[in-house]
């Protein structure tokens, strides 16, 4: 997102252009820089290398992740080398007493080494605080973001279903007159209309249960049978240990309906395999198909859609979720993996 790009270049050239310049200028580190050009040079990459590793390695997503041995071996390496840095060995001060000369290079060297731990401290401060700062700006963007694109759905959805009755009633008159006529055309109708009906009810809800989310994922492949044939072989097991635990609604939908676009073939054989489990807290859901047809067609739009799921399972499982996909001799794989216990 280019607002976000935007954000993250200001502070770093705020860093990089005013805050370090304002440390060089104001504290003792002025004084240095004719006396110990390479001591300065190492300090003060160090600080910028410092700040960039701490902006980059996104504190707040690790925070939520509770990921703190990655943390402390981060902030431990930092520290052990600004540690080094305050025992490099500068020169010694000369004076015509020997006694003093060692007195004056111990007290300079503690002034050194107390200033830079001072400095250390800064800027470690800083890149910390603006790493949060970012994060939570960046959650604000992204919350934003799946608003107004739950807003575009459901205004979208309320242009197009107008009169929800309506058209139930005629999917229910059209069923009436085709039973009899093939029974493969009934069932269509069942699941076309219970697909709908799942769509229409869950529209305004935050959540679901997983059970109706199973069902749901049912009802689509067993239309998708009924259209295909024995070409395409589908391959979909879930295993749950509590079907009552909410989702969101329709969150496996697009991984779904790649599958069956991209993976499906009426004149080749193929398989479409999906999976699902819930065990201890954990959800992992996967698809895996080949790529039958439209290759190009699906490597332009696939970064659109998954990049759309991964903004909306960062606003609901932010830090608790990975989402890893893969294509390889052919073969397009989806890996979801959701940690639903906070």
């Amino acid at each position: 997102m280019k607002t976000k790009k935007d954000s993250a270049l200001a502070f770093d050239l705020f860093f990089c252009l005013v805050f370090m310049p304002l440390i060089i200028v104001l504290g003792p580190a002025w004084y240095w820089i004719t006396s110990w050009p390479l001591f300065c040079v190492l300090v003060f990459g160090f600080f910028y290398a410092c700040y960039f590793v701490i902006t980059r390695i996104h504190v707040p997503d690790m925070l939520l992740a509770k990921n703190y041995r990655l943390i402390a071996w981060v902030f431990g390496v930092l520290v052990i080398v600004n540690y080094l840095l305050s025992w490099y060995p500068l020169p010694q001060m000369e004076f015509v007493t020997p006694a003093m000369s060692e007195y004056q290079t111990q007290v300079r060297d503690y002034s050194v080494s107390l200033s830079l731990w001072m400095m250390f401290s800064l800027v470690l401060g800083y890149s910390v605080t603006t790493s949060l700062v970012k994060g939570l700006y960046e959650q604000l963007l992204l919350k934003r973001r799946i608003e107004n694109e739950r807003d575009k759905a459901e205004l979208a959805m309320f242009r197009a279903q107008i009169s929800p009755h309506f058209m139930f009633n005629t999917l229910n008159t059209l069923y009436s007159l085709v039973i009899g006529t093939s029974q493969k055309a009934e069932d269509a109708f069942i699941k076309f209309t219970e697909i709908l009906k799942y769509t229409y009810v869950t529209i305004e809800n935050e959540k679901v249960a997983l059970d109706d989310e199973v069902a749901y994922i049912q009802n689509y492949i067993d239309l998708q049978n009924i259209r295909l044939n024995s070409h395409t072989r589908v391959d979909w097991r879930h295993d749950i240990e509590d079907g009552k635990v909410m989702i969101p609604p329709m969150i496996f939908l697009t991984f779904v309906e790649n599958a069956f676009k991209y993976g499906a073939s009426t004149s080749r054989d193929c398989m479409v395999e999906i999976s699902l489990s819930v065990h201890k807290g954990v959800l992992l859901f996967e698809t895996r198909n080949r790529l039958m047809k439209h290759a190009d067609e699906f490597r332009t739009e696939e970064p659109v859609g998954i990049e759309n799921c991964r903004a909306r399972l960062s606003a609901l499982y932010p830090g608790r979720f990975s989402l890893d996909t893969e294509e390889k001799d052919g073969v397009y794989h989806v890996a979801l993996r959701i940690s639903l216990k906070r």
